[in-house]
């Protein structure tokens, strides 16, 4: 997963969604390929590519068989640059391993192949530069880089959609525009597991009441909480990288749903793009959006968890509670009450957990009733993609950011553990050992607790009379079983709040994450 960490760098696929701060800061690093291992033998141009004005209005590459262009209300409505020019390094990615495929295949000389490759990489720098037209009157990411091409180098580039529709292209694109999107989450939920495992070694020893229904149940040590937070992550890295596995087929050459009659090698351009093979059928490989439900799916349930871990944390974090407190650096205060200390960050990881599942919720009405093989339709499914992508890094960084920014108010919790009767279930334990039934032992407890509220007391505060009042099997050892501090001793079964269990299973993870010692 270490490889992941370019992900953050200013060409990354998605680094807008990273640090657009040092993103706009930099001048993007010349990038140039051939897949045939040769350089371009076109001299490269250092001026600023001259575009058309946007408002004049071209002929539209697939206009042959029309009379009329297209009003300017159905081109705002159909138009997608506006937020699929996201898409435009996958896109020359994939142009440059067809451009490649086709050249090998004989399907366009070397000399073609070379002067497109340099058209590209042109084209690339521009919009790296921020010095590229979008233009709406192109419709998309496509054919905004393919008319430019044109512009640039001619002849040559009107080749380059040979064997290739936009059905199999807007595909291409998307699955290796998702696929990058999947590594770069895959890296911020490691981040944020290695906060919460630095988090748990710098509170060794620490019990805090562990509840359900929202009522004290019994007691843990914080750490065996805070690696059930990592637990949950590491299922949803899991499923982010089964979900890879499944979509890291290649779609292209499929053509629009049939495929096409001329030698091209799927297989080529499939390896050239680190694609595990093509698919294989060329209508599942242009209708199919069962990759970004999936993906849109796996980043919900990761939502859900952050959410779940911002609830948790907004509770702790009040009068009421009082267990951590942010520091300033992670909070916020009220235009009112100056006294205000809010934690408004994890308040908003809550919330945006909504948009995330949201997001997928509009996938799977998207698809459910499309025929297939391609649709307009399937348009639609880039905002919610970026959305949710979006949505659940910037989730992961700021709760990663939260972690490092808390502090557990020791002393507080300490005074809230005797509440609750914490002990409860130990004792009944206890009882089991001397072979009394569960059952039995539960409503012995259970008298035993209520003895405690008439005295307003503690269990470990009963005498042994009083105990043996209940029942006569209570001997003094019971004493080893009472109060938090002896009853975490006594868990000692496989993932329990135990110390040594817990010991063993913070262990695992400073290995698996390879968190150095301090």
């Amino acid at each position: 997963m270490e490889s992941l960490l370019a992900s953050s760098s200013a060409c990354s696929p998605i680094a807008s969604l990273v640090s657009p701060a040092t993103r706009s800061s930099r001048r993007p690093r010349r990038l140039s390929l051939s897949l045939s291992g040769e350089r371009p033998a076109v001299p490269r141009a250092t001026a600023k590519m001259s575009l058309p004005e946007e408002t004049k209005k071209e002929a539209k590459l697939w206009g042959g068989r029309f009379q009329e262009s297209v009003t300017d209300v159905v081109e705002r409505f159909t138009e997608s640059i506006s937020y699929d020019k996201q898409l435009y390094k996958q896109d020359i990615r994939g142009s440059r391993a067809h451009a490649s495929m086709l050249a090998h295949q004989g399907l366009m000389s070397n000399s073609d192949r070379d002067r497109i490759l340099w058209g590209l990489d042109q084209i690339e720098c521009q919009i790296e530069a921020g010095e590229f037209l979008w233009r709406t009157d192109r419709e998309d990411v496509h054919m905004n880089i393919e008319a430019a091409l044109t512009d640039l180098v001619g002849e040559p580039a009107k080749k380059l959609h040979t064997a290739r529709s936009r059905n199999d292209q807007v595909s291409t694109d998307f699955r290796l525009w998702c696929r990058d999107a999947i590594d770069a989450i895959l890296l911020r939920i490691k981040q944020l597991q290695v906060a919460l495992v630095t988090l748990a070694k710098k509170n060794e020893g620490l019990i805090v009441p562990g509840y359900t229904h929202l009522q004290r149940a019994q007691p843990v040590l914080l750490q065996h909480l805070l690696l059930a937070y990592v637990e949950q992550l590491e299922r949803d890295a899991g499923r982010l990288l089964d979900c890879r596995v499944r979509l890291n087929f290649c779609p292209l050459g499929a053509c629009a749903l049939a495929g096409t009659g001329l030698p091209i090698d799927r297989f080529m351009t499939s390896k050239a793009l680190e694609f595990t093979a093509p698919l294989r059928n060329s209508i599942d490989a242009v209708s199919d959006r069962d990759f970004v439900i999936e993906f849109l799916s796996a980043n919900s349930i990761t939502a859900t968890h952050l959410s779940r871990i911002g609830e948790e944390w907004v509770l702790w974090a009040s009068e009421e509670f009082g267990f951590i407190t942010p520091s300033d650096s992670v909070s916020t205060g009220s235009s009112i009450m100056p006294q205000k200390k809010n934690p408004d960050p994890m308040e908003l990881v809550r919330g945006k957990s909504a948009r995330v599942i949201g997001d997928l919720v509009s996938l799977l009405v998207l698809c459910k009733g499309l025929p297939q093989a391609y649709n307009r339709d399937l348009q639609e499914d880039k905002e919610p993609a970026f959305d949710s992508v979006k949505a659940i890094m910037g989730m992961l960084e700021v709760t990663t950011e939260f972690a490092q920014n808390i502090t557990f108010n020791q002393e507080r919790i300490h005074k809230a553990l005797p509440a609750g009767h914490l002990d409860a279930t130990t004792l009944a334990d206890y009882l089991v050992k001397k072979e009394i039934p569960f059952r039995t032992s539960h409503d012995i407890v259970g008298r035993a607790v209520a003895l405690c509220f008439s005295k307003n007391c503690q269990l470990q505060d009963l005498s042994l009379d009083e105990l043996r009042s209940i029942n006569p099997v209570f001997e003094e050892g019971v004493y080893d079983f009472l109060g938090v501090e002896n009853s975490i001793q006594k868990f000692s079964s496989y993932g329990s709040t135990g110390t040594a269990c817990v010991a063993s299973q913070l262990e695992y993870w400073i290995a698996k994450l390879h968190i150095k010692s301090d």
